[in-house]
């Protein structure tokens, strides 16, 4: 056999998928077996993505690669096509860690562990596909096998309020996904050919009023999932009232695949609507920083105060794929790595506390520190890493945002500063809320009544292994970007110097200097 020519993609999805349909086969009741099957599945899937990318994958090739296509429903132009690229390559390497994390992270799970496990591996294949596929129908459908499991995970194993949280999640992604399929079904008929793959609509000579319209539908589908304010409100209630796993597979995966979107279909595939949307893109990245910001201050329920620091982090996402600069760019990506391991493990944690206060509420915790002091230190840490502390890898990605939208030609110097002012101001916020919320959790005075009813244990070697998995990479991208951001800095710069070419200010600059160039006198003549 070939292992050039194999097809790693295509088993890297369809490999979790298959194995979750053996799992009602398997004789088990309590659950210990499925879940060591489970976490056996995604140590594998893990295994084979690794290797793909280690042995496959060119760094300094700004193209797709280890691409597959095969015809799957010809009658209607439906394609198998899959690849990778600097986009997607970070993302579907996050996916299989975060979610073989958040296997293990559902060790306690008992009530139908089979339907669970099912569900998460299931997912598992499904999120990874939404990274790789390479035709539009095809997107529009692995974009909503996720939903899905989303639902039931949160329908079944959640909080009080699972079935109203579950029904607000499965109706917000849902409409916004139909204007993904609109979307994609009027890009494809448009012009002479009939296409639905990716590469070939980029080539499209779309007119401009198109173009404005197609953008503005995909904005609203991944507005939801990002999310943007005010399409966000199912996230607080979701997180509200998800389990462990399901917050880390949330705050880790899913709010990333609208933040890959915006930038695989609206800034690749439509850049000269980008140029004209890009400014509404920094407005409600600034929105979200400081909206969620405040409001976060104000929560009094963990959960909901861990969601909205999440929503406003990804703000900065936001601007910095409007930022029309290879550093912003790059601080959009690594931002979205970085948020997936910080936000899974700070969920993590919150289900571990919650696991042993059986409380969300901050004013009924208080003094936990002296007899959790493993959670309290991973905790900390983990906070410090969401406030963006120099050595941790949110430092790095905001920084990169910072400076590259600061440094942009793209706009002018009094829209760069009142934006990078209040990013400040939302910078600001981030420790002030995560500071008082450990405060108010760890130190001052025991609550007796909590300390009378419940036994606070601390946290067991499962725990402390899942926390030191996610604080490997944060660390240590923190301290050497590199790591990271070598693996797409050729696919960003590629796609930053075609965006940038569709600023009419920018291009005509270019455009200038070029005359310059060639009208000025040689040396030697």
């Amino acid at each position: 056999m070939n292992i050039a020519n194999f097809p790693w993609l295509t088993t890297i999805i369809l490999f979790p998928i298959a194995a979750s349909l053996l799992l009602p086969i398997i004789p088990d009741k309590e659950g210990k077996t499925v879940r060591w099957y489970s976490l056996v599945v995604g140590l594998i899937d893990f295994a084979l993505i690794v290797y793909a990318f280690y042995t496959g994958y060119d760094f300094s090739n700004p193209d797709l690669q280890l691409v597959e296509s095969y015809p799957w429903v010809p009658q209607l132009g439906l394609n198998w096509s899959v690849g990778a690229d600097g986009l997607s390559m970070p993302l579907i390497i996050l996916t299989g860690f975060i979610t073989t994390l958040a296997i293990l992270a559902a060790w306690p799970v008992t009530f139908k562990p089979k339907l669970f496990y099912f569900l998460i591996l299931a997912m598992y294949g499904g999120q990874i596909a939404v990274f790789a596929v390479q035709d539009m129908l095809l997107f529009f459908l692995v974009w909503e096998l996720e939903l899905v499991p989303i639902y039931f995970l949160l329908s079944i194993w959640g909080g009080k309020r699972r079935q109203y949280a579950a029904t607000k999640f499965i109706l917000y992604t849902a409409g916004g996904s139909l204007f993904i399929l609109l979307s994609a079904l009027t890009m494809g008929f448009y012009g002479d050919t009939v296409t639905f793959d990716m590469r070939s609509l980029a080539l499209k000579d779309f007119a401009l009023n198109f173009q404005l319209a197609l953008y503005a539908g995909f904005l609203i589908a991944y507005a939801v999932k990002l999310p943007i304010i005010p399409l966000h409100t199912w996230l607080p209630d979701a997180h509200g009232e998800a389990t462990a796993p399901v917050h880390m597979l949330l705050a880790g995966i899913l709010l990333k695949m609208g933040g890959y979107a915006l930038v695989r279909m609206n800034a690749q595939m439509l850049p000269d609507a980008h140029a004209y949307f890009a400014p509404v893109l920094v407005v409600l990245g600034v929105v979200n920083i400081i909206y969620a910001a405040l409001t976060s201050f104000a929560q009094r329920n963990l959960k909901r105060k861990i969601a909205y620091s999440s929503i406003s982090h990804m703000g900065f996402v936001m601007i910095g794929i409007a930022s029309f600069t290879d550093l912003g760019l790059s601080g959009a990506v690594l931002q979205m790595v970085s948020h997936g391991l910080i936000g899974a493990s700070l969920f993590f944690l919150v289900g571990a506390t919650y696991d042993r206060t059986h409380t969300l509420m901050l004013d009924e915790m208080g003094g936990v520190a002296k007899r959790m002091p493993k959670i309290f230190a991973m905790f900390t840490t983990c906070s410090m890493a969401s406030l963006a502390l120099p050595g941790m890898s949110g430092f790095v990605a905001e920084l990169m945002v910072f400076v590259g939208f600061a440094t942009s030609d793209a706009y002018s110097s009094t829209f760069k500063v009142i934006v990078v002012f209040l990013m400040a101001v939302g910078v600001i916020l981030t420790p002030i809320y995560l500071l008082s919320m450990l405060r108010e959790i760890f130190y001052g005075k025991e609550n007796e009544e909590l300390v009378s009813h419940q036994a606070l244990i601390d946290a067991e070697p499962r725990e402390v292994f899942i926390i030191a998995c996610l604080l490997i990479p944060i660390i240590g991208i923190g301290f050497y970007p590199k790591l990271l951001t070598q693996m797409y800095d050729a696919t960003t710069v590629q796609l930053t110097a075609r965006l940038r070419d569709s600023v009419p200010t920018l291009a005509q600059q270019q455009e200038e200097t070029l005359k310059v160039s060639l009208s000025a006198p040689q040396i030697g003549n």
